[in-house]
């Protein structure tokens, strides 16, 4: 890749840097906009540059947002007795295309990895804490949606023992086999999760 101009080169590595692109992908893309119309380059230059501007975090849920409040939170055929906590923003969306949950979120910006030095403080926890105390009585279940890894669920077991002292309902989403796999393949964890989270039937 020495042959090819500098300016090239520092594109694909800025692009190889994002999640999920590896270096072949990396060059397409790179390749692609410099084959593309001036146009597209100010176009997504503008774009790039108003994303940090213009990006908030909803003063209620902390979800990403341009508005003081998400549109989630100034829905009110939303159910704000129900709270459900996620890490990412992303979880958040994952969620809405289930199209099955009619509550509002509360996004944590990351899981507590002392590993990582990311401790409760470095989260959103505070200002869920915050939310229960301003106390919206209406506020009834909270859904710990944490991710299962151990960071997740470290996060979520620090959650519950903060919140035991509110009169709410305190839930983890379950977590088992997933649709189309084979039991034999499963881990002894996965398993464990997805016995102890069976419903009636």
């Amino acid at each position: 890749m020495d042959f090819l101009p500098q300016s090239l080169q520092s594109l694909i590595h800025e692009f190889s840097e994002l999640p999920g692109i590896g270096t072949k992908t990396a060059q397409r893309l790179a390749f692609y906009l410099l084959r593309s119309q001036h146009s597209l380059h100010q176009k997504l230059g503008t774009t790039l540059l108003r994303l940090k501007e213009n990006i908030l975090l909803c003063e209620n849920c902390a979800i990403l947002t341009d508005q003081s409040f998400c549109t989630i939170c100034s829905d009110f055929s939303r159910d704000t007795s129900t709270i459900c906590v996620v890490e990412e923003a992303l979880d958040a969306l994952a969620i809405e295309k289930t199209h099955d949950y009619k509550g509002t979120y509360h996004v944590l910006h990351g899981a507590i990895s002392p590993i990582d030095g990311i401790g409760p403080e470095d989260i959103t926890i505070a200002q869920l804490e915050k939310r229960l105390k301003r106390n919206d009585p209406i506020i009834k279940e909270i859904i710990l949606a944490t991710n299962p890894t151990m960071e997740g669920e470290a996060t979520a077991m620090y959650i519950h023992n903060l919140l035991k002292p509110y009169d709410i309902k305190i839930s983890r989403i379950a977590c088992g086999i997933p649709m189309g796999g084979d039991l034999e393949y499963a881990d002894q964890m996965t398993l464990k999760n997805a016995l102890e989270g069976r419903h009636i039937y």
